[in-house]
């Protein structure tokens, strides 16, 4: 009890409670803006970050992120246009409501479907977070090797597209990861003699350059004025969402707990969960054919999902070190600059940080709703900011964050270059979450693999003597199994489709 008090002091002092405000505030006007996603309003956070103590740091990161996902909703319905991925999945048929005049209902669903299922995954986080790690506690390298290495499997499986496209991004990650010096031997590796890569490629500048100046790239060739916003009566705004929650209170439940299951898979992310929870919900429901003519059910499904899978991402992240999604993949980054190695000793070491965690997360889901009503009116001011102003700025801090990481130049020069080969990557459909899961569990893969193979003797089946950590090597050889005949039943239907009758 006093490590929760203790945790409530560090949350509710006035200069924190302030940080998790104006972080709403920009993740508003982040999700609000077409083209810009919430990991990258994550990533320009991060030079902010530089100059907290972890608890606003987390703060500022878990607030803003959960703000930017409800957001996107906004311009989804007003303008057709989805704010950031996570709110494409209902985008057409929010939109539909509009066409109805019920976007008042539309946008009002939003914000507190946003919320319960932001509590949903909280509590499911609050609950299973603490037991995981105290069973962790009991791993040794072998189940570390396996749980990094599953992780990477599920990135691929989740991810969209080619699952060889996506195992070439993992092996381009790995490949970065493996740059600086040996974490067992001590021995610098693929540094051509340059004393800055000696340190390895920092976390940061990457991180920046996939997501930030990747999203420049790809908006400079579109630079366009968005069509006019209309009006939005925002005392309408709660007007019958009661009634259209608890009418679909089974499927908010539902959505909920598979957004934070999705979410804790790591690199699957709040895009997938919204995607998975409205197929599920179209699914289940009794009146399917109403899906895509501005259904209200479908939103409820997939607008509870999304933020919960915010909430899911962080199972993986707290206990394991293992982000569960881009977002927690920069938080981590966030911690180890701090000093913080997320893992289960930081239950143990400290229990206030994550209890802290939960508070902002518990605070940032409630405050939403208020934020959120003044959100859609002030729309019309946020939707008019023109972009050829916006992406500018946007450089211009990503420049200084990645200055600020090192205080060296050459990770600017890493973040442009980076950046500019995401882009290339993105651009010809190679998806770039398992490139920077790679790049962060590189790392704890090979230590733990040096670690056990020193331990065993050079003995692979050693991997597989211990319960758990036999259990985890067959899960994730049976995944991979899974990749390999899903890739070749999909190379021989191209090869029969391409045969002329």
């Amino acid at each position: 009890m006093d490590v929760f008090y203790s945790a409530l002091e560090q949350v509710f002092r006035p200069d924190v409670l302030l940080i998790i405000l104006g972080s709403s505030i920009y993740g508003i006007v982040i999700g609000a803006i077409p083209g810009l996603t919430a990991t990258m309003g994550t990533a320009l956070l991060v030079p902010i970050t530089f100059f907290m103590d972890p608890i606003p740091a987390i703060g500022a990161i878990v607030s803003a992120t959960t703000m930017a996902i409800f957001a996107g909703d906004i311009p989804g319905a007003l303008l057709r246009i989805p704010g950031t991925p996570a709110s494409a999945a209902y985008t057409d048929e929010a939109y539909q409501m509009r066409e109805k005049g019920l976007v008042e209902l539309a946008l009002g669903t939003n914000v507190i479907c946003s919320m319960i299922g932001g509590l949903v995954g909280v509590l499911v986080l609050v609950l299973a977070a603490p037991q995981i790690a105290e069973f962790s506690l009991m791993f040794s390298s072998y189940e570390y090797f396996w749980l990094a290495v599953l992780g990477l499997s599920c990135a691929i499986m989740v991810s969209r597209g080619s699952a060889i496209k996506s195992t070439l991004s993992l092996t381009i990650g790995l490949m970065l990861s493996m740059i600086g010096i040996d974490v067992v031997m001590g021995i610098k590796r693929f540094t051509f003699g340059d004393t800055e890569l000696v340190g390895g490629i920092s976390i940061i500048p990457t991180l920046i350059g996939m997501f930030a100046i990747t999203e420049i790239l790809r908006k400079i060739g579109e630079l366009r004025e968005l069509p006019p916003v209309p009006p939005v009566h925002v005392s309408r705004m709660m007007s019958g969402v009661g009634s259209s929650i608890w009418k679909y209170k089974g499927g908010i439940t539902r959505s909920s707990l598979l957004g934070t299951m999705i979410g804790a898979l790591p690199g699957a992310g709040a895009d997938i969960a919204a995607w998975v929870s409205y197929a599920v919900s179209k699914k289940f429901s009794k009146t399917p054919e109403k899906y895509g003519t501005g259904h209200i059910e479908g939103i409820v499904s997939a607008s509870s999902a999304n933020n919960a899978a915010l909430s899911g991402a962080y199972v993986p992240t707290l206990v394991f070190g293992i982000p569960g999604d881009t977002i927690t993949a920069i938080l981590i980054g966030v911690l180890l600059m701090k000093g913080i190695t997320p893992g289960p000793m930081v239950f143990v070491m400290d229990a206030g940080l994550v209890n802290a965690i939960f508070m902002v997360f518990v605070l940032a889901n409630i405050i939403m709703v208020p934020i959120g009503i003044g959100a859609v009116l002030m729309s019309r001011h946020v939707l008019g900011i023109p972009q050829a102003i916006l992406f500018p700025i946007i450089l211009l801090f990503c420049v200084i964050g990645a200055y600020a990481a090192n205080n060296t130049l050459f990770d600017v020069w890493v973040m442009l270059v980076v950046g500019l080969v995401a882009y290339v990557l993105e651009e010809n459909d190679f998806p770039l979450a398992p490139m920077i899961l790679a790049l962060i569990l590189g790392p704890l893969i090979e230590e733990n693999f040096m670690k056990s193979m020193i331990k065993a003797d050079g003995n692979l089946l050693d991997f597989f003597s211990r319960p758990v950590s036999g259990t985890l090597g067959v899960v994730t050889l049976a995944i991979w199994a899974v990749l390999i005949v899903m890739s070749l039943r999909n190379r021989h239907r191209k090869q029969t489709a391409d045969i002329p009758a």
